[in-house]
């Protein structure tokens, strides 16, 4: 059975451990490198996590953090899913499923009336969890993930 726990400042040790591992295991899903996050310290682990009004989770199976995303507000309107990522052991078990079902519970608590995320390009999986749970794409310009000038896609959901 697979547990989610929202974090709070205090729990920076296993948002940099599951962080870390994301950008170890798929570091080409992310925008961020593992580069950008040598060590960080403390505070900035910290920081991240104290961001007013965020929502961050992990997910356990069996005991085992294998799993987290973020739920940034953007404005009253709009809320952003960031930071999704399974761990290779618990794909296929819904992990993804619930992380995304929770960011949007919370959007909808804060009163969003849109969701929305950006995919890197390519990220197929992503794309295929996203769009079963009522994202399209959006049509907007995505921030830039690479020097040659390849953008991230912005994926959107409208929450009624």
């Amino acid at each position: 059975m697979v547990h989610l726990r929202v974090l709070t400042t205090d729990d920076w040790p296993l948002w940099r451990d599951v962080r870390l591992a994301a950008l170890t295991e798929a570091p080409r899903s992310f925008k961020s490198r593992l580069e950008d996050w040598p060590c960080g310290g403390e505070e900035r682990w910290r920081a991240r996590l104290a961001m007013p009004e965020a929502h961050n989770l992990v997910a356990f199976l069996r005991g085992q953090a294998v799993g987290m995303a973020s739920g940034l507000p953007v404005d009253g309107d709009t809320c952003e899913l960031r930071s999704v990522w399974v761990s290779p052991v618990a794909r296929g078990c819904g992990v993804g499923d619930l992380l995304v079902a929770e960011v949007e519970a919370w959007a909808r608590r804060w009163g969003a009336t849109t969701l929305r995320l950006a995919v890197i390009p390519g990220n197929e999986p992503a794309v295929t969890l996203y769009q079963r749970h009522g994202f399209d794409f959006s049509g907007e310009v995505g921030g830039l993930v690479s020097p040659d000038g390849v953008r991230e896609r912005v994926m959107a959901k409208t929450l009624r």
